[in-house]
């Protein structure tokens, strides 16, 4: 048996050039005194563009510098309250020197900034306590973020400028006493043993279809009669798991959990036009609130979306245009796992105006660079794979006439 083994630049999956400036910062806001502590102000930001914090939501953790308590907590719950015994006539929250909180007011869940940036961010209030009169304030340390999942690595808390807010509005500024802040940035390869999505490929001039690279998620079963596959097994070559959870995919030669289908559909004199397909081969789970994002030469302000929403991200030192697609309210924003009868996908039709100085058809340049789903690199064909333009040397005539009429009927 034949084994081969990938080798992957670790540095690729902790630095996406498409979201240089993406991160979650966490912000603890000093607001007032209190006899024997403080009230804090703890603020989620999302500025990730196209990565979600989706259910169960984020799960906030930290140690305390010194034997401090939260007395109360509002917005949020510490997941454990620990041992308050020494307490007699309040007990607090929680006496955990090492405490997680959760959200109660949305779930945890945060949007990506580009898709929906009023729901980006989310914020509770504490009071902290049992700080001794000696005792100097300092920041909380270790902070870690999981959203839901493992991925998130956090940095070390510093002291920053106080933050200043608008009241009355906007009429006057007002400015907490302290500041505290940390950024955590994701890393595919610490959240994922393995991808999670492919890409696969066709054309209108080409009968030819470029399907996902075999094993680009993992290898199936060598039983072909197997039907779904179980990751988390003891045999390696089944494992799909994603963001710290194990499921049970349709049975593929690439066996990601989801796939990704871009097909060249029509070529116009004027306008060119795209269907665009995902489909979910997970058993176990449904994809709510996903998004596609898409690095491609063709997108422009022209470019019209049918069935999702979409925008254009602009990002320094990516030549080619960047779209981002997520779904449409209460029409298909639930990516739906697959059953017995099939499997559940979401598609468009995208029409793109041509750009006479770079539109071409040949080498390839008729599809996507990039594709991420849900912030997630896809599996992409290699290049000497994709469905080409035929060659009149080594095209039978008729099929080369063919090809000439349909282009002629086309324009």
């Amino acid at each position: 048996m034949i084994r081969f083994v990938l080798f992957f630049n670790l540095d690729q999956y902790c630095y996406d050039p498409l979201d240089p400036n993406g991160n979650v910062t966490v912000a603890f806001d000093i607001l007032q005194w209190t006899h024997d502590g403080y009230v804090a102000r703890v603020s989620i930001q999302n500025y990730y563009q196209y990565r979600h914090v989706n259910k169960p939501g984020w799960k906030l953790g930290f140690t305390w510098s010194n034997k401090e308590v939260i007395w109360s907590i509002s917005g949020a719950i510490a997941t454990h309250q620990g041992n308050c015994s020494s307490f007699k006539d309040e007990i607090p929250h929680c006496c955990i020197p090492t405490p997680q909180i959760v959200d109660l007011v949305r779930g945890g869940v945060l949007a990506a900034r580009a898709i929906n940036a009023p729901q980006s961010s989310s914020s509770f209030n504490m009071v902290v306590g049992n700080l001794q009169v000696n005792s100097l304030l300092q920041m909380p340390l270790n902070l870690t973020l999981l959203a839901p999942g493992p991925g998130y690595t956090c940095s070390p808390m510093e002291d920053t400028k106080p933050t200043v807010s608008l009241v009355i509005g906007g009429k006057r500024e007002e400015q907490v006493f302290r500041t505290w802040k940390a950024t955590c940035t994701y890393s595919s390869y610490l959240a994922n043993k393995t991808p999670v999505c492919c890409v696969s490929l066709s054309t209108f001039y080409n009968p030819q279809i470029t399907t996902c690279p075999q094993c680009s998620c993992g290898c199936r079963p060598a039983d072909k009669k197997t039907s779904t596959c179980i990751s988390g097994s003891s045999d390696s070559s089944l494992q799909t798991e994603f963001m710290g959870s194990t499921d049970t995919v349709r049975c593929s030669n690439h066996m990601c959990p989801l796939r990704v289908h871009w097909h060249v559909k029509n070529n116009y004199r004027d306008h060119w036009r795209v269907k665009l397909t995902v489909t979910n081969l997970n058993y176990d789970r449904n994809y709510t609130n996903w998004n596609l994002l898409v690095n491609h030469p063709g997108f422009g302000p022209s470019a019209t979306t049918y069935s999702f929403n979409s925008t254009l991200l602009h990002t320094a030192g990516i030549p080619d245009d960047v779209a981002l697609f997520w779904g449409i309210d209460y029409y298909n924003t639930d990516l739906l796992n697959a059953d017995k009868d099939g499997v559940g996908s979401v598609s468009t039709e995208i029409v793109l105006g041509k750009d006479p100085a770079i539109f071409t058809l040949h080498n390839g340049w008729g599809f996507p660079r990039t594709i991420y789903f849900g912030g997630e690199n896809c599996v992409m064909p290699p290049p000497h794979t994709f469905p080409m333009l035929p060659n009149a040397a080594s095209t039978p005539p008729s099929t080369v006439a063919t090809l000439i009429l349909l282009l002629l009927l086309t324009f």
